[in-house]
């Protein structure tokens, strides 16, 4: 709804979203994250890459916390991490959907100590059959790397992510980057059986072969060790 108060006095999970350029769909990602964090005690987080306030000067709804960061995921993450109250951190994309189980998954899996934070598994919101082998392929690979990727919805406990030193300032592969730093001091990352759903827009914008095979490529050589700045102009 719509003018509705979203955030909680002391909350559990805090739900950051970063954006450039979302204004058509802002309000619509965060009234189906209220949806599916009713009950819950979580708080919401937007924030923009655009100095001109373009998406979060849209949003409908009161107390959505909204500020201004450097374009780029891994800076504007890090920005609504300073504003978050909540033990949890979760990293969403704004054409993401969360599953409607997903509060009860989250602060369950990290209601103790044997899990840093986690993700979901990855579904896309087409119903053309290439997306389904997708989907198997990410989650083959997240199940034998044990590192899921942005579009995956990430979740961390605070600690662990300042523990971390955050998000570090790349231009792409920052979500990839803070899973390794995770895996190397020996914290546990949990794989969900639920999915979440994302947007198939950039795959149908570039092509799904093309966007496939790029994105496992400089995936690769970033692990190989490749600068993330020199794989950048590589990913549009």
């Amino acid at each position: 709804m719509q003018g509705e108060k979203v955030n909680p006095v002391h909350p559990e999970l805090s739900v950051i979203i970063p954006v450039y350029n979302e204004g058509a769909a802002i309000n619509d990602a965060i009234s189906h994250l209220l949806h599916v964090m009713s009950g819950s005690s979580a708080e919401i987080i937007v924030v923009d890459g655009d100095s001109r306030r373009s998406t979060v000067d849209k949003i409908s709804f009161n107390g959505v916390k909204t500020t201004v960061g450097p374009k780029g995921r891994g800076p504007q993450m890090n920005a609504g991490a300073a504003l978050a109250d909540g033990d949890i951190l979760l990293f969403l994309h704004a054409d993401t959907i969360l599953p409607d189980d997903a509060a009860d998954h989250i602060r369950s899996s990290c209601s103790g100590r044997d899990y840093a934070g986690g993700a979901f598994r990855l579904g896309i919101d087409s119903a053309k059959p290439v997306y389904r082998l997708i989907e198997k392929m990410v989650s083959i690979r997240s199940r034998v790397t044990r590192i899921p990727y942005g579009d995956q919805g990430i979740f961390i406990k605070k600690q662990v992510f300042y523990a971390m030193g955050g998000f570090k300032n790349i231009p792409i592969m920052e979500d990839i980057d803070l899973m390794l730093r995770i895996r190397k001091k020996r914290g546990k990352i949990i794989l969900l059986p639920s999915r979440v759903k994302t947007s198939p827009r950039r795959w149908e914008k570039e092509g799904v072969l093309v966007c496939t095979l790029r994105n496992w490529v400089l995936s690769l050589l970033f692990l190989m060790g490749t600068d993330p700045k020199a794989l950048k102009k590589y990913y549009p």
